[in-house]
């Protein structure tokens, strides 16, 4: 199914989100967009974190500098730009756009890791309720994105969240503790994973983009950051090494 040209509306993205679905293009300039419900999805469940030794490495030593939607539109037009592989990026400027605008209201957020003041890895996604669809990551040094995963997870626990969806298997994901389930199953989880039932009386029902939007309580990928990094004064550690030891504890 294909969608006009035009920015995305924010409601028509919640409720795809919502419904198991989202948005992708063929390439940077193209003008539409699919809408798409894999049959197998990647979802990295929260206690299962596998967090390497040198990656823990990489934690305890701060190697990056880790901030939460400190540079969304950085790391999306990052994301966007040219891979390795030289595959064409899904990610097109009709998207881009769509996505700063659910930014701007609350439900999309980014990680950015850097290093010496340079903006190396990052990801984004969509937050609602105890969800988070991650859209993409990259990196630009050794290690940056698997850090910004790990910060990722720390952060989703302390808020409560309870499915990452990480929408495609990858052999990055899957070394880092992600599975692929069934999207009938992931059906299941995400209808769990929602404090608000009601969404398909309409567009704009339990559209949870943040504070005073009344059906049901956005999860706060942002708020959950912030109390990680106060846990981690608190107990008088570095930001990596106390995300370390938490991640260890489960992985």
């Amino acid at each position: 199914m294909h969608a006009p040209a035009g920015l995305i509306e924010p409601e028509l993205l919640m409720l795809a989100y919502r419904s198991g679905i989202f948005p992708m293009a063929d390439s940077r300039d193209d003008a539409e967009v699919f809408w798409v419900e894999p049959r197998q999805r990647a979802i990295l469940p929260l206690d299962g974190f596998h967090l390497s030794r040198s990656l823990a490495k990489v934690l305890r030593r701060g190697t990056f500098e880790v901030t939460c939607n400190r540079a969304f539109g950085d790391v999306m037009q990052a994301c966007a730009g040219p891979r390795r592989e030289g595959s064409e990026t899904w990610i097109s400027e009709r998207i881009e756009a769509s996505y700063r605008r659910l930014h701007e209201l609350g439900a999309a957020h980014s990680v950015e890791c850097w290093q010496d003041g340079r903006l190396v890895g990052g990801l984004y996604g969509v937050g609602f309720d105890r969800v988070f669809c991650g859209e993409s990551m990259f990196s630009r040094v050794p290690d940056a994105s698997k850090v910004a995963l790990a910060y990722l997870v720390a952060a989703l626990r302390r808020a409560g969240a309870s499915l990452l969806d990480c929408q495609f298997m990858t052999p990055h994901l899957e070394s880092m503790g992600a599975v692929e389930i069934t999207q009938a199953r992931y059906l299941k989880l995400l209808k769990a994973a929602q404090t608000y039932s009601g969404v398909a009386e309409g567009l704009g029902e339990g559209l949870a983009l943040g504070e005073g939007a009344g059906a049901g309580e956005a999860l706060s990928l942002p708020e959950g950051f912030g109390a990680l990094l106060a846990e981690a004064e608190a107990s008088s550690s570095s930001p990596g090494n106390f995300i370390a030891q938490s991640l260890t504890q489960t992985s």
